[in-house]
């Protein structure tokens, strides 16, 4: 794939176009650190232009058959099947991943909107006879409006997915705003979408730079009603202040801190094979990614070994290459960031099993393993969004509970052991989503989204379009 290959241009009212102020921002390949793109800024006017656009299209959006949204859906999701090679291999070229997690990150994000082809039809609401008799009481659930959607960089295609399918199956226009890191994933998403048929207005792209006072202007006109972002925690705070102003409903798919146990009978050969994926899948840059391991005493030195054993057969290298299982981070900063942590988790007492290197050639970060980490250190308490296994051992139950809850995140949890003895810990985390005896929980048919300071709201499953639609009483006479 060549520079020209790319689509580096804004997309507004139905049209790829520069930005109005004619700069562009470099689109660097982390595996090599070169520029592969210049992709257009988006300015004030561009932004404002495009909740111009989704404005004028959302009536006429909204009033379109759910069946014929659906289909519409449903072929992108065609498009997207017979060109999937190449939607990974995008993803590789900005992002950095490896080959297997880009080609399994395109199977995952296609399939939003297959489900939500689905869903479109089957948007459900109310009729009944008022307990006094004296009415008859009729819910509808109408499209909430135009709709900002705010991605992130580590997984560029499933998060525009994600956000996109259940929004245009409701009924909802968009403006899709991707991270500045990875926009080429998604203004290919978008261009299957307007191959697909997408009318003019509903869906557009912009990236504006500066990107958090843009972000507001666009947030504070009334014709922006929904505000559906993932990000870190710190940014959706902000974003949370911006939508006061205007009362704009938000939806908030924040930071992580998840905690893997693996409890005293766990079987090994599934607690290391699931901590393998729940750790190292996109490289560990996975909001849902094992961030802290705890480990019962009486398994502790086993999982420690066949774990070291398992990151030793990791190979590193860029995603092109097929063969590596672990590609480059998204870029140096992020890369020496994840090095800081390890650094300061060795100062704290920490033992480096193995790895802890850093590539001065990419952005690559050796697989990393850590023992005697001490719980509430920076390594336990930071979401460390890279390929380092942190492991903490204990000795009783009631422990691990205990500091699995210790953070203001409540995303993911994973527990590993005897199934009722795990069901019983599942039960008693402060987690939106837990996996027993497995590494991953992902899937579009499933509600996916935290508690406390990870997130409001739910993306995916039959919740997901709920998010974007807003419920109506109409009173009859009986």
């Amino acid at each position: 794939m060549t520079r020209s290959d790319f689509i580096t241009d804004l997309f507004i009212d139905g049209e790829w176009r520069p930005g109005a102020g004619g700069g562009r921002f470099d689109v660097v390949d982390p595996a090599d650190l070169s520029t592969i793109a210049r992709f257009a800024i988006a300015s004030e006017q561009d932004c404002l232009d495009a909740v111009d656009a989704a404005a004028a299209a959302q009536e006429g959006w909204a009033a379109t058959a759910p069946r014929e949204r659906g289909e519409l859906l449903r072929s992108a999701y065609e498009i997207l099947t017979a060109e999937v090679e190449l939607f990974a291999e995008i993803m590789v070229r900005e992002n950095g991943k490896s080959w297997s997690d880009a080609i399994g990150e395109a199977n995952y994000a296609k399939e939003f909107f297959r489900w939500f082809a689905e869903e479109a039809v089957r948007v459900p609401g109310d009729y009944r006879l008022s307990p006094a008799g004296d009415k008859r009481i009729v819910v509808d659930r109408q499209p909430i409006g135009v709709s900002l959607l705010i991605t992130p960089w580590n997984f560029p295609a499933a998060m525009a997915t994600r956000k996109l399918g259940p929004a245009l199956a409701a009924g909802c226009t968009t403006i899709l705003k991707p991270a500045r890191e990875t926009p080429l994933t998604a203004a290919y998403v978008v261009e299957v979408l307007r191959r697909a048929g997408v009318p003019r207005g509903v869906v557009n792209l912009v990236t504006p730079v500066p990107t958090g006072p843009l972000v507001k202007r666009m947030i504070d006109r009334p014709e922006v009603r929904k505000l559906s972002f993932t990000g870190s925690t710190e940014v959706g705070r902000e974003l949370l202040h911006a939508c006061a102003d205007s009362v704009v409903s938000a939806s908030m798919e924040l930071g992580g801190n998840a905690p893997l146990i693996v409890l005293p009978g766990a079987d090994l050969a599934v607690a290391v094979e699931g901590a393998l994926l729940a750790k190292m899948r996109n490289g560990g840059s996975a909001c849902t990614a094992a961030n802290r391991f705890y480990v019962h005493s009486s398994v502790h030195d086993e999982f420690v070994t066949r774990m070291d054993e398992a990151l030793a057969g990791i190979s590193v290298g860029p995603g092109l290459d097929r063969t590596n299982g672990l590609g480059a981070l998204v870029s140096v900063a992020e890369r020496d960031k994840v090095a800081d942590l390890v650094s300061q988790a060795l100062t704290t007492g920490a033992e480096l099993r193995r790895g802890g290197h850093a590539s001065d050639k990419g952005a690559f970060y050796d697989p990393t393993l850590l023992t005697g980490v001490t719980h509430g250190t920076p390594i336990t308490t930071t979401e460390i969004f890279g390929p380092v296994t942190a492991v903490v051992r204990f000795d009783s139950v009631d422990e691990v509970v205990r500091m699995a809850n210790d953070t203001v995140y409540g995303l993911m949890a994973y527990v590993f052991g005897p199934e009722r003895e795990a069901m019983a810990v599942a039960r008693r985390l402060e987690a939106g989503m837990v996996a027993v005896n497995r590494g991953v929980v992902s899937d579009p048919a499933a509600p996916f989204g935290g508690v406390k300071q990870s997130g409001l709201g739910r993306e995916g499953g039959s919740e997901g379009i709920l998010e974007f639609l807003e419920e109506k009483y109409i009173a009859l006479t009986a």
